[in-house]
């Protein structure tokens, strides 16, 4: 299999309905919607305005593809490879392949209309065609568009980055093709990642209509309530809305934003919308600071800015910068942690706090409907939007509905229907399904979860630290809960409860998780240091010999095992899934065998693993193992499932799956398939290692012990020979309890342990 063969292997899983798309703007937001596209190993087109004259014609759009390069818009080192660059003067005709073309110019309505209609000589029929607009109406930009162009078009607001930020709103109209508009919705889901929001066509749609009234009013409460705005900041921590508070939000995104953004919604808005009431873009220490040319981190400084000195704040009455004063969320009332604490507190924190939130929920309530096709989208748009970790009507439920519509009877605001609706209901949630009003939007598929499988009942077998669920088809779901998934005995005593059911009970298994961190982050380093400090040295052959029989019981099970990765899938975490028929990896997923950090070595079955997976690959045996022992003494992780793939962790036949919420879903499917099609377990891993295997040039400046550790690689990835997979396995173990009992890795373990950094003495 050649090496753009392999590649392609990885995204077949993806829709291929869309295999080409054109992005005009390769400014930040178009450069990176571009490099998103390029991440699902699609062909992308990137068009900009024709460079200077006499200098290289596609020189701003080549910029714009380096800037991605630079910031890391790409998952991985293909990715830029997969991007064609050009102009608009004399590439526009490219257009023509395009399957999805995405406008990203200038926020100008007279300049997107005059590229709407050359769009609209050139394109194909059934293609898509959106802008990223986030302040201009689906109707202003289509009007006087042909009959077909408005069919197929659409508003697509990403967020910025949009490799990072999952949010994708969609504006559509009556006249959109039903047809195109759910194509769009399945790509932008499936290829690019996104949890997709339907918005109606309002001003600022809906992330950022109910973000920038919060942003707004939360900064001008601040000065009528007397806070600083670190005492402002910190109620908001406190509140997970969200971790930079407001100043520090504004800050990020830049205050230069504020005369267009901020304006463009207070003008678009009726005059008895309330946003008037916090009209920041007319206020005078925006206005100064605007003036100053202090837009923030951009600039060197907005509300915070870092001196030799140290911290400084701007005082919300003046401007003026003073030392800051940083106020920590646990010192308010509550602890930082409780909701309700804070709320009640009789002082200026809980009154700022039930300000601010009572206004965002009357706010929410009173527009949702008006701005979102699912009411409940309101909470996703500022979750995901926003970071916010819970949007205003889950805030709104925790409050209690009854003494929310206290507070806003006694600031003297009517109670919104939505909310009074509610609150028959006993709240805007129960059970997590939203009451109180029924959900106009399109349907949603639900996703296959542990804790809805455990909601349900399907819960096989279990612990404190691992269960196994029903997940369907025949299937089950190994779900580790420990603390970031950690593996220790408890774990292993469920892996060894389910392995006689495969092939009987079970026709497959998949081993995932909902946990957003990690798959599993690997063997509980704690647990092997109290092991080794106490003396208990059986306990931990034992538990290192148990690990290495039950992983090979996975291994060579009569029933296909597929290993769901996402998060950090580290050390013993990457072991395991390494033993599986198939890895379906989340696109974001860091995995490693970092166990040389803490001077150990994988002794789960890790490196005759990647070993093996070299030579699946088709590398020569001393370059795979020469690559397998680099990745692991270099204790490295991928920042991504394609760089994973490049380090030989993912092999082509394992699949790429670009939305977190559709991974279990995927891995569940792909077991079926397996098990219906006639399963057969794997033979043993085969592995002829490379003869008088040297790594020693690997250590570079490092130390002697490193050199030490990659002594004990080689006997492991060479020798020569062919070795069975209980041979592998006992090489390894013999390697690294020669390592265990060295002060030198004590060392290292009680370092990490301590202070969350390496220690490579």
């Amino acid at each position: 299999m050649t090496k753009m063969m392999a590649s392609q292997a990885f995204w077949a899983g993806l829709p291929r309905d869309i295999a080409c798309v054109a992005v005009i703007g390769a400014g930040a937001m178009g450069g990176g919607i571009a490099a998103q596209f390029a991440n699902a190993g699609l062909k992308v087109i990137l068009l900009d305005m024709p460079g200077p004259e006499g200098g290289a014609p596609d020189a701003p759009a080549q910029a714009g593809l380096a800037r991605q390069v630079r910031i890391q818009g790409f998952m991985g080192p293909a990715g830029p490879g997969r991007v064609v660059t050009g102009n608009v003067v004399r590439d526009l005709p490219l257009l023509a392949e395009a399957d999805w073309i995405v406008e990203a110019v200038v926020e100008r309505l007279d300049i997107k209309r005059d590229l709407y209609a050359r769009i609209d000589a050139l394109r194909k029929p059934g293609s898509i065609v959106s802008s990223n607009t986030s302040t201009l109406l689906h109707s202003q930009l289509v009007e006087g568009m042909s009959d077909a162009f408005r069919r197929a078009f659409l508003i697509t607001h990403f967020f910025n980055p949009p490799r990072l930020m999952p949010l994708l709103e969609i504006v559509s109209t009556p006249e959109t093709d039903p047809a195109l508009l759910q194509r769009a919705r399945q790509a932008a889901r499936q290829l690019l990642g996104k949890t997709v929001i339907d918005c109606r066509d309002t001003p600022g749609f809906v992330a950022n209509r109910i973000g920038c009234f919060w942003m707004a009013a939360a900064a001008l409460l601040a000065r009528e309530h007397g806070l600083t705005m670190e005492q402002a900041d910190a109620v908001h921590q406190a509140m997970g809305i969200p971790r930079t508070g407001v100043f520090g939000l504004f800050d990020l995104i830049g205050i230069d934003l504020v005369p267009q953004v901020w304006r463009s919604l207070v003008d678009g808005l009726p005059a008895t919308d309330r946003f008037h009431r916090y009209d920041i873009a007319a206020d005078p220490l925006f206005r100064t600071l605007v003036g100053q040319g202090r837009f923030g981190r951009k600039s060197g400084g907005g509300f915070f800015r870092k001196t030799e000195a140290g911290l400084e704040a701007s005082d919300l009455a003046t401007g003026d910068w003073r030392p800051a004063a940083p106020v920590a969320p646990g010192k308010l009332p509550g602890g930082g942690k409780d909701l309700a604490a804070l709320l009640a507190d009789p002082g200026r924190h809980g009154g700022y706090a039930r300000a601010v939130l009572g206004e965002v929920v009357a706010y929410a309530a009173d527009h949702a409907s008006e701005i979102a096709a699912d009411p409940s989208d309101v909470d996703a748009g500022m979750q995901l939007g926003y970071a916010w970790r819970q949007g205003p009507f889950v805030l709104a439920d925790r409050w209690g509905l009854d003494r929310v519509a206290a507070h806003l009877h006694s600031a003297g605001l009517p109670v919104p229907t939505l909310l009074a609706q509610a609150a028959e209901k006993g709240g805007f949630y129960r059970d997590g399904h939203f009451l109180a009003a029924p959900a106009a939007g399109a349907a949603r598929d639900v996703p296959l979860t542990a804790a809805g499988l455990r909601a349900q009942g399907r819960t096989i077998l279990g612990n404190g630290s691992a269960s196994l669920l029903d997940a369907g088809g025949g299937i089950g779901l190994l779900q580790v809960h420990t603390k970031m998934n950690s593996l220790h005995p408890e774990v292993l005593d469920v892996i060894e409860e389910t392995l006689p059911l495969l092939g009987a009970r079970l026709q497959g298994l998949v081993i995932g998780n909902d946990d957003p961190r990690a798959f599993s982050a690997g063997a509980d380093l704690r647990f092997i240091l109290s092991l080794i400090e106490g003396g208990r040295r059986d306990e931990l052959e034992a538990f290192i010999d148990r690990g290495q029989r039950l992983f090979l019981g996975l291994r060579h099970a009569p029933a296909p095992v597929v290993a769901a990765v996402h998060g950090f899938a580290l050390g013993g975490g990457c072991e395991l899934a390494l033993h599986a028929d198939c890895i379906v990896a989340h696109a974001e997923v860091h995995m490693g065998l970092p166990e040389v950090l803490v001077g150990l070595i994988p002794a789960w079955g890790g490196c005759t693993s990647l070993l093996a997976r070299g030579l699946q690959a088709g590398l020569a045996p001393d370059d795979a193992a020469r690559r397998a022992a680099a990745t692991i003494f270099a204790a490295s992780q991928s920042g991504s499932a394609e760089e994973a793939l490049a380090a030989g962790i993912l092999l082509p036949q394992d699949r790429l799956v670009m939305n977190r919420d559709l991974l279990l879903a995927s891995a569940h499917r792909i077991a079926v398939e397996m098990a219906r099609q006639g399963y057969a377990p794997p033979a043993g891993l085969a592995v002829t290692p490379p003869d008088g295997l040297d790594l020693s040039d690997l250590a570079g400046e490092g130390s002697d012990y490193d050199r030490h550790v990659l002594r004990g690689l080689a006997r492991i990835l060479g020798g020569g020979g062919s070795r069975s997979d209980a041979e592998n396995m006992a090489i390894e173990r013999q390697v690294l309890f020669e390592l265990v009992d060295r002060p030198e890795t004590r060392a290292r373990m009680e370092h990490m342990l301590g202070t969350g950094k390496p220690l490579r003495n």
